[in-house]
């Protein structure tokens, strides 16, 4: 997993409410394991057309939204049923952070676990940058602000651990196994 620190990136706007998991990697891309080749599949029901094909006004088949890190998405994504692919298929795709107003709760989690930032702002923050898509913005992980082209500075709210994951790039996993000489040193010491 890429550390983040400071992401600088245009936004791609994704307006609608309630994007639910299963809009965002519908159910039959599930029997994998890997994370690799899911960003293909991201949103592929709003994405491409019944012969496969992208459809063209799709934002995200739209040239302006190559090689941008952070989505800005309406009220409520994430919501639906829990997989752990939607994250996957974010970050696969290139996506470091999503914004918005309120972020479901184990779509959250499971992104903190799996590289990408989720950013909850305020109403006004998040009317802004839905009314002005491909703004550059500036996502600081360390201060926890997302700073507008404006120069305004607005707080997140980010649980210290899955920060420290994220800054550090390691999921928990990798945190408990940085962990190792300190548990068998403590291990030795209890003569087991």
């Amino acid at each position: 997993m890429e550390p983040i620190r400071t992401l600088r990136s245009r936004t791609v706007v994704m307006p609608s409410s309630n994007i639910d998991t299963d809009q965002i990697i519908p159910a039959r891309f599930l029997t994998t394991t890997t994370k690799l080749g899911l960003g293909d599949a991201l949103f592929a029901d709003w994405r491409y057309d019944a012969a496969g094909k992208p459809k063209p006004d799709f934002v995200l088949n739209q040239p302006e939204s190559v090689g941008c890190a952070v989505l800005v998405a309406g009220r409520n994504i994430g919501c639906g049923s829990s997989r752990e692919h939607a994250p996957w298929a974010l970050v696969d795709y290139g996506f470091r952070a999503v914004i918005s107003t309120e972020i479901a709760d184990i779509f959250r989690s499971n992104s903190l676990k799996n590289g990408l930032l989720p950013v909850i702002v305020d109403e006004d923050t998040h009317q802004w940058l839905l009314a002005n898509p491909g703004v550059e913005v500036t996502v600081d992980l360390e201060t926890t602000t997302l700073t507008l082209p404006n120069g305004r500075a607005v707080r997140f709210p980010v649980e210290s651990f899955a920060r420290y994951c994220l800054m550090n790039g390691v999921d928990e996993l990798g945190f408990l196994l940085s962990k190792s000489p300190e548990i068998d040193a403590y291990e030795r010491r209890l003569g087991k």
